[in-house]
């Protein structure tokens, strides 16, 4: 229940401190007023109406203004927390939450960071700029393993959870490392699960671009089988050179059936004891969902391709936003207190009807809320984000 308030000090240039400071009150306590219409006891809700009334006057505001300071914005159709659930055992996206969100020069000036310092853009230059949890330990030792000896794993999250970043960082390790392992990357570009809504992945472009990756100086043979058996060789002679291979697929919830089962051939050929090719794909929950050992038409690639999740930050949130403002030498407790953390906590958890929770707290999605809270305070002329401002965020 939002009150215009919030409103009309924006208008004036003021701040919800500002106002604070005028009622002799906490800024909590004008954040409950503004956000919730929740006045305190203490002073009582009349002295407070006229002070609050008093310091819009002072300040320029209108009679109109005035009068309107104490009713509530209408809620839009369909907002977050307005919309009817249709079945309480079902997640309902919150994608107020999943929007790109960005500091504003307020906020940038309110917390004391520029560009040279800044936690959350183009904050991934280097390994040492991943935060590691050990869910993240064991999922980077695994695309190592198999970029050196081969195998099949489908690394499997929600938007945002991460995995273009474990790409990214594969690359990097792979040149870091001195890895002898030459990554072939298909384009996923229109690619969809059938041929109707776009372009599916067919075993034919794979030997494409193995072709084309392991040995650019060949020419690609026209006819399918022709083409399969120069894809082998090309990575037969490449392996007896002293090379490894490692195809990497993203998007990869949108491939065929079909084009499955044939990566999961293609990852078994082998020259004497060596594997020929690794598989690693990148895919949304779908992807595990199609991987399920309840998909019968999947049963013989279930058995040789690990499925790896990717979790959300549950125990590691407050790890995870320190982790953030310390590789920029910021103390995050001058960002954000404990209430802060637990308001983020919330915000993202959800309960279903069966008791069952389901978290949002992917690295994006608290990223976007924090930088949001972030703004949100610098508005109201908070010192620190707390439970009440990532509530209003």
């Amino acid at each position: 229940m939002k009150l215009q308030l919030k409103e009309i000090l924006a208008e004036l240039g003021k701040n919800q401190r500002e106002l604070a400071q005028s009622l002799n009150v906490s800024p909590a306590c004008v954040a409950q007023i503004c956000n919730y219409g929740l006045f305190p006891k203490k002073p009582d809700g009349i002295t407070v109406r006229s002070g609050i009334l008093k310091f819009l006057a002072t300040h320029g505001a209108s009679d109109q203004s005035c009068r309107r300071a104490f009713e509530v914005v209408p809620s839009p159709v369909g907002a977050y927390g307005n919309t009817p659930t249709t079945d309480e055992n079902q997640p309902q996206e919150i994608p107020m939450l999943l929007e790109k969100q960005s500091l504003t020069a307020a906020a940038m000036k309110h917390f004391k960071l520029d560009a040279e310092n800044h936690p959350f853009v183009n904050d991934i230059q280097s390994h040492n700029d991943v935060f590691l949890s050990d869910d993240i330990r064991y999922i980077r030792q695994t695309l190592a393993s198999t970029a050196k000896y081969g195998g099949m794993i489908a690394i499997v999250g929600e938007s945002g959870s991460g995995k273009t970043t474990l790409r990214r960082d594969l690359h990097d390790r792979i040149e870091r490392d001195k890895i002898n392992t030459v990554l072939i990357e298909p384009s996923v570009w229109g690619m969809e699960d059938n041929d109707v809504r776009g372009k599916t992945l067919k075993v034919n472009s794979i030997a494409e671009c193995i072709i084309s990756t392991a040995s650019p100086s060949s020419k690609i043979c026209r006819s399918s089988e022709a083409r399969d058996k120069q894809a082998i060789q090309v990575l037969r002679d490449g392996v007896a050179a002293g090379y490894r291979y490692l195809l990497i697929i993203e998007e990869a919830h949108a491939i065929p059936v079909p084009t499955l089962k044939h990566l999961k051939r293609m990852m078994e050929m082998t020259h004497g004891f060596k594997t020929l090719l690794g598989v690693v794909l990148f895919g949304q929950t779908e992807l595990a969902q199609r991987l399920s050992v309840q998909n019968r038409e999947v049963r013989e690639v279930v058995q040789r391709c690990e499925l790896v999740t990717l979790p959300p930050l549950d125990n590691e949130l407050e790890a995870f936003i320190q982790f953030k403002f310390s590789r920029v030498g910021i103390d995050y407790k001058t960002i954000i207190d404990a209430s802060g953390i637990e308001g983020i906590r919330a915000k993202l958890t959800q309960q279903l009807g069966n008791k069952k929770t389901v978290s949002y707290l992917y690295p994006l999605a608290v990223t976007n809320l924090l930088i949001g809270s972030m703004n949100l305070a610098a508005e109201g002329g908070f010192a620190q984000v707390d439970g009440d401002v990532v509530k209003e965020a």
